[in-house]
């Protein structure tokens, strides 16, 4: 029997990246987005050309229903969850400086790219424990996609660095409360990535590159988040709880 792994955002950018290798690894997907279904048909169908079963989990991850009916979805289709895959977020609205920053800037990037992958986590958490209560066999790992925004600061977009921050606490939470029960929890922490999130600063991001921003002077792609991503997820690392996989390029590397 397969194992399965919910993508939360999984049907664009690094979240498709991350499927892609994930079902060249054997694994069934659910894939979760706020798209109407014949809006992702394309990823979807090359998810299935790489052999997954795929399940399209329509919600919005910030929606405690939403996040409900997605795992109730799931549980029907497969009856089974292995990996959960923390990766969806937004970027806000419109950048403003934090002491221009509103409350519903705010709130609106922390209930999507923390509050709900935070309480996600709980509920999957909990499915984890008991499939592993009901089968001795079973392997679960959840792994959240945060940022070097996480402690790289940027003033015009605090309400995001802040967020991921926070999935970086819970990453630890998480993982200090599961090890009983033998589920790690992963961070893992993209730096610069091409993807329609960083389309409009490319021309930004391509100067910075060439003037040494980064060790390795490239973007990222989404294939490099999905790379470290299946490792984990293959259960490469069991005894590394807790930690934070780097895929920046060395961006957070410090030099002289």
């Amino acid at each position: 029997m397969k194992r399965v792994a919910l993508i939360t955002g999984g049907s664009r950018g690094i979240g498709l990246g991350i499927a892609r290798h994930l079902a060249r690894h054997g694994f069934d997907l659910a894939i979760n987005g706020v798209r109407p279904a014949e809006a992702v048909g394309e990823p979807l169908g090359q998810l299935r050309e790489l052999g997954a079963d795929v399940l399209y989990c329509r919600g919005d991850i910030a929606s405690r229903e939403d996040r409900i009916n997605v795992l109730a979805a799931i549980t029907n289709h497969f009856g089974r969850l292995h990996v959960l895959v923390n990766n969806a977020g937004v970027a806000p609205k419109e950048r403003r400086d934090i002491l221009d920053a509103t409350e519903e800037s705010f709130e609106y990037v922390l209930s999507t790219n923390l509050q709900g992958p935070y309480f996600l986590t709980q509920k999957v958490a909990h499915w984890m424990i008991d499939q592993g209560r009901k089968r001795n066999d079973f392997t679960g790992c959840i792994i959240n996609i945060s940022s070097i925004s996480a402690t790289v600061a940027s003033v015009n977009r605090g309400e995001y660095c802040i967020a991921k921050a926070g999935v970086s606490m819970a990453t630890q939470l998480f993982a200090a409360r599961l090890g009983e029960y033998g589920i790690p929890v992963y961070e893992v922490r993209p730096g610069i990535i091409k993807t329609d999130m960083t389309a409009g600063v490319t021309e930004k991001y391509d100067r910075l590159i060439d003037g040494g921003l980064t060790v390795q002077p490239r973007w990222g792609y989404p294939d490099d988040v999905g790379k470290a991503v299946a490792a984990l997820a293959r259960g490469d690392f069991p005894y590394s709880t807790g930690q934070v996989i780097l895929v920046d390029g060395g961006l957070t590397l410090s030099r002289l």
